[in-house]
């Protein structure tokens, strides 16, 4: 008896040479990322973080792990900021808010995570909160990706802190601030009027997800990548106003919101 041998489908010449550049240019993309990803610019404090009269002083600093440590220069504080920075920014780019914030006796930590991604350490605040924040009012911040991951650390530390600042960023579906035990955390949420990162539907269906007091408040004619400088970002919208002007307006909220909440 003849054993027929099963008939595959053959591509055509054609087909091969299609197919074959198109392998190509997946695999280029993948490794042009995985290279973006990997190889991240220099960590370098001090050049682009200036602010009209601050009164800051920056360092980078190795323990309790590797972050930018941005103090007033007395050294005096009574607020320590945590910041997670947006995904792959590197922490340099928020400098510039903690030396805005540095007069007003807020010391801003900004960790340094792995690959510069939030979610490689979302515990990363446990440290710096018990090095530094002993008798402090603790707020935790985020933009972006760190945004989210800072809502997840909230979420699950609500008495290690007295608020919580969301910049371009809301919680994860998943997370939920809303009817915590204890008192409501205190939540701002800044929402970028150009925004199209993270978008206002976004931004405003996350505010369901946290505390009913929770205030959102509109950066007038601002993109999602003014909360940073880290440059223009891909499919972000088109400002209508100067950095200058949004960062101004950034500072102004952060200070009015941090003026809300009672120093121990």
């Amino acid at each position: 008896m003849t054993r027929l041998r099963s008939q595959r489908p053959r591509l055509s010449p054609r087909a091969r040479v299609w197919l074959s550049i198109f392998l190509a240019g997946f695999l280029g993309y993948l490794l042009a990322v995985s290279i973006g990803v990997v190889n991240r610019p220099p960590l370098v404090v001090g050049q682009d973080a200036a602010v009209q009269g601050a009164e800051a002083r920056t360092t980078l600093q190795a323990s309790p792990s590797r972050f930018v440590d941005i103090q007033p220069v007395g050294g005096q504080y009574d607020t320590l900021l945590v910041f997670y920075s947006g995904g792959l920014v590197r922490p340099q780019a928020y400098e510039w808010l903690g030396t805005a914030l540095a007069g007003r006796g807020v010391r801003t930590v900004i960790p340094v995570f792995p690959l510069d991604l939030a979610v490689t350490g979302i515990g990363r605040a446990d440290a710096l909160i018990k090095e530094f924040g002993a008798g402090k009012r603790v707020i935790l911040a985020g933009h972006s990706l760190g945004g989210a991951m800072a809502a997840q650390y909230a979420h699950d530390h609500r008495p290690q802190l007295a608020g919580l600042i969301l910049m371009g960023a809301y919680p994860a579906g998943n997370v939920s601030l809303r009817d915590l035990p204890g008192a409501p955390l205190p939540v701002l949420s800044l929402l970028a009027e150009h925004d199209e990162v993270a978008t206002a539907k976004d931004v405003r269906d996350g505010l369901t997800r946290l505390p009913t007091s929770a205030r959102l408040t509109v950066i007038k004619g601002a993109n999602h990548a003014f909360f940073g400088r880290y440059g223009p970002q891909k499919g972000d919208g088109i400002p209508t106003v100067t950095r200058a002007e949004a960062e101004t307006q950034i500072v102004a909220d952060t200070e009015e919101f941090l003026g809300g909440i009672e120093v121990k």
